[in-house]
């Protein structure tokens, strides 16, 4: 069997912002949890080995740091993919009816995959993300500077709910990540492509 050239499923783009994404988010929920643990407004909090920073100004400066780079590769991702209508082929259209046939397939095991197209649940999963995303960026610089922003701060409902608006955010997308691992683990044949571009197909020879 000799391996054909890899088609390309994941451009070099994707890729590289998918892997800073990765890193910014994992910073900014790091840190994010030790945020929330100086003043919660739950009844847990979070374990300090899961948090970053080590005390309430270290977090906030990492956090800081990991807004901007999040919310400059957000921008870079979401230009280049509506232009180049990589977001209407990857992630258009998602029709209810299409999302509950596949939850379906996915619960009695009967869910294809082929890497690069994404059946209903994981184009619904990714909108979802993309906003969460999105989301965060748009509370967390409303939480950063209230009074310049106070117009996106009172259709929030105030200082108090942007924090539980920002607090939903990071949940979900943590939420997101955790699925997303799952279901890597689960077809591990996902994750070459995210890394090299694609996969080599066999051919006989």
């Amino acid at each position: 069997m000799a391996a054909e050239p890899a088609r390309v499923i994941h451009s070099s783009l994707v890729r590289a912002t998918h892997w800073i994404n990765v890193f910014a988010m994992v910073c900014m929920v790091g840190s994010g949890w030790r945020i929330y643990n100086a003043s919660p407004f739950l009844p847990f909090t979070f374990p300090a080995k899961l948090t970053l920073g080590d005390w309430l100004g270290g977090a906030l400066a990492i956090h800081f740091a990991a807004m901007w780079l999040l919310a400059g590769n957000f921008a870079v991702y979401a230009v280049w993919s509506w232009r180049s209508g990589h977001f209407r082929r990857r992630f258009l259209p998602v029709r209810a009816h299409d999302v509950g046939a596949d939850i379906v397939r996915a619960v009695t095991f009967r869910l294809p995959h082929a890497n690069g197209n994404y059946n209903a649940v994981q184009k619904l999963l990714y909108l979802l993300a993309m906003a969460g995303v999105a989301g965060a960026i748009v509370s967390g610089v409303t939480l950063w500077k209230p009074v310049q922003f106070r117009p996106l701060e009172f259709a929030m409902g105030g200082y108090d709910t942007v924090r539980r608006v920002h607090f939903a955010a990071m949940s979900g997308i943590v939420l997101f990540a955790l699925i997303h691992v799952a279901m890597v683990a689960v077809v591990p044949s996902t994750l070459r492509p995210m890394l090299t571009g694609g996969a080599p197909t066999r051919r006989g020879g």
